[in-house]
């Protein structure tokens, strides 16, 4: 098929249209000490476990400092880059910025210094909420101010301090996040245990081709962020801030999450319990939150982490900028394989773990080939389905990967065969099962059986029951840009008990990369090329299920007539069905970062020309595909 290529301009990576900092002076360059200069301060990673200030009398007082200090957001002996950072005064500087918490109603007074001698400080958030904006506090060198506002309505937002002036530029010319931290207000009765979560960012191009990062969770990047600890049965509540100028989609391996609220920076939105939905994946805008809850049923090693690729692989993700090695892409060492944006847990089970019996299991062979090489994609990856008694050829290729339609409560053991010249690995995406067959590599498991890479010519077997009837995914875990760009990503439907999948009138969109060139090619079920129409009756019942899963860029579903956006019924997020309350007629539009998936109803109730569109909604240069109703 002829390819016709779309290009999606608002990649994320490198060219993304971001608010970036100018910086000025000494915290523009990567540590080089000076003989002559008094040390600098060690940054203290903050998990955010202790609020910051004096509380006296209903009055919460702040002494932050604004200064220059050194940063090692991997190991104390590793790479280091000489930051602004914020301290208390008299302590050490901390990344995240200081935590301010405090009850709805408490009085704060923060006083902020700027110790930098060659730049202004911007500081914004120190304002009571909800807020019509951040504001923007300047504190030349060496000067002060003292702002006093009210603790405002309970949520959780970020504040953060800016030094330079602030610039929209097309390529990132550097990122000064590492000074944003969070606020939190609780209600007037307290808040029962919880933990704060903040995603910051530091960075700049090291030459003209390499880009240098400094991505941490709470101070610190994968493999030395945080092991976070639990007990099966546990209720873990946890506020996530995203103090980046950057999204981040935020993934949950194994288990749903609870999304009780969402918030902008400028306000926060708690819903009703009747509005609130599960996820296994939320897209995090720029300076957003939000307040997740959930309850691990399972033991074993499990991840946290952003789903953009970039943000999660080894070089990429680091200050030292370099590409990882072919040693570290394809290592069973978690540490070596991954880094960046990720947390590490551990749910631990009483009494030791209780396997449940299963009978009557179906299996299911899944081979991973390597075909000719199509496209703009370096090689031809692909997961290919035995269907019947014949092996699959060894050089065929389906991409995506073999639709896997399974049904609910089934026990379902699939075999994966690697017939790749290097290893890999598979992430049942958005399933609920035993840590062991999670796939990630070297972490999945637990202490003492740890899953490993599927080597070549070796095969895994991944135990699935899936306990939900819904729309996911299953993607490779390994050398995650090179295999997924080429390929390795595919749907799973799972159907109720005596349901059949119909394709005449169940679609499935998968969004993926053809290569990683920039801006991204994208591609629908593994083309670029418009499809063929879909056929639909006047009031017939159609289900569009939709998938993002290329290692960036957020993308819009939609429907329309002509230019105009028709309606939908929206039936579930990542594979949950969506409460009453939210699965509504509404405005056939979605937004999906990586990772997320959506499922709707759509019901035409007048004969003519409809189109599913993907992409940006302002662009013309969308995949379109026509949908005839008669």
């Amino acid at each position: 098929m002829r390819r016709k290529p779309f290009l999606i301009a608002f990649f994320l990576f490198p060219l993304l249209l971001i608010l970036t900092v100018e910086p000025a002076g000494a915290q523009a360059r990567l540590a080089k000490a000076s003989v002559h200069a008094p040390p600098l301060a060690v940054v203290k990673a903050n998990d955010n476990r202790k609020r910051a200030g004096e509380l006296r009398n209903g009055v919460l007082t702040l002494q932050l400092v604004v200064g220059m200090a050194r940063w090692y957001p991997e190991s104390p002996t590793g790479p280091f880059v000489d930051v602004a950072a914020i301290a208390e005064e008299g302590k050490e500087p901390q990344i995240p910025a200081p935590l301010i918490r405090a009850r709805t109603g408490t009085t704060i007074v923060a006083t902020i210094r700027n110790t930098l001698a060659d730049s202004t400080v911007y500081v914004r958030g120190l304002v009571e909420r909800p807020a019509a904006s951040l504001d923007s506090i300047p504190i030349p060198p060496g000067q002060s101010r003292t702002v006093r506002f009210v603790a405002g309505a309970p949520g959780t937002y970020f504040y953060m301090a800016t030094p330079g002036i602030m610039k929209l530029r097309v390529r990132p010319g550097a990122e000064r996040e590492q000074l944003g931290g969070a606020f939190v207000v609780d209600p007037e009765g307290g808040a029962p245990p919880d933990r704060i979560f903040v995603i910051n960012i530091w960075g700049q191009p090291k030459d003209s081709t390499t880009y240098t990062n400094a991505v941490a969770i709470n101070g610190r990047t994968w493999p030395f962020t945080e092991r976070v600890l639990a007990n099966v049965g546990d209720t873990l509540r946890w506020h996530v801030v995203n103090a980046s100028l950057r999204n981040h989609p935020m993934h949950l391996h194994g288990f749903y999450f609870r999304v009780d609220a969402r918030g902008t920076g400028r306000a926060d939105t708690l819903y009703a319990s009747a509005k609130r939905r599960l996820a296994v994946t939320e897209d995090l805008s720029p300076g957003h939150t939000m307040f997740m809850v959930w309850s691990p049923d399972r033991p074993g090693n499990w991840l946290f982490h952003c789903h953009i690729t970039f943000h999660v692989v080894p070089g990429n993700a680091r200050l030292t900028g370099k590409v990882a090695s072919e040693h570290a892409a394809h290592s069973a060492d978690a540490g070596a394989h991954m880094s960046g944006l990720v947390l590490g847990i551990t749910v631990n089970q009483p009494g030791g773990v209780r396997p449940a019996s299963r009978d009557r299991v179906r299996k299911l062979h899944l081979f991973i080939n390597e075909g000719r090489r199509r496209g703009l994609a370096p090689r031809a990856l692909g997961y290919v389905l035995q269907r019947d008694a014949r092996i699959p050829a060894l050089d065929s290729v389906e991409i995506p990967g073999s639709t896997l339609v399974l049904t609910r409560d089934e026990p379902t053991d699939i075999t994966i065969i690697n017939r790749l010249r290097e290893a890999t690995s598979i992430h049942w995406h958005g399933i609920e099962l035993e840590s062991y067959s999670d796939g990630v590599a070297g972490w999945s498991g637990n202490a003492s059986l740890l899953a490993p890479t599927i080597s070549p010519n070796d095969s895994f077997t991944a135990r699935l029951t899936l306990p939900r009837a819904g729309t996911f995914m299953y993607h490779t875990h390994l050398n995650d840009v090179e295999q997924l760009t080429s390929g390795l990503f595919a749907p799973i439907i799972v159907l109720e008990p005596g349901q059949k999948f119909d394709p005449g009138t169940d679609h499935v969109f998968t969004a993926g990369w053809d290569g990683r060139r920039t801006p991204a090619l994208i591609t629908i079920n593994g083309d670029s090329a418009t499809g063929p129409p879909i056929e639909m009756a006047v009031g017939a019942s159609h289900r569009f299920r939709f998938i993002n899963i290329g290692p960036a860029v957020r993308l819009f579903f939609a429907i329309r007539r002509g230019a105009d956006v028709v309606t939908w019924r929206g039936l579930a997020k990542d594979g949950a069905d969506l409460p009453p309350a939210l699965a509504v007629t509404g405005p056939a539009i979605r937004r999906l970062g990586v990772g997320e998936m959506y499922d709707a109803e759509f019901v035409a109730r007048e004969p003519g020309e409809y189109v599913v569109t993907v992409g940006p909604p302002d662009n013309h240069l969308q995949y379109k595909r026509k949908i005839i109703v008669r």
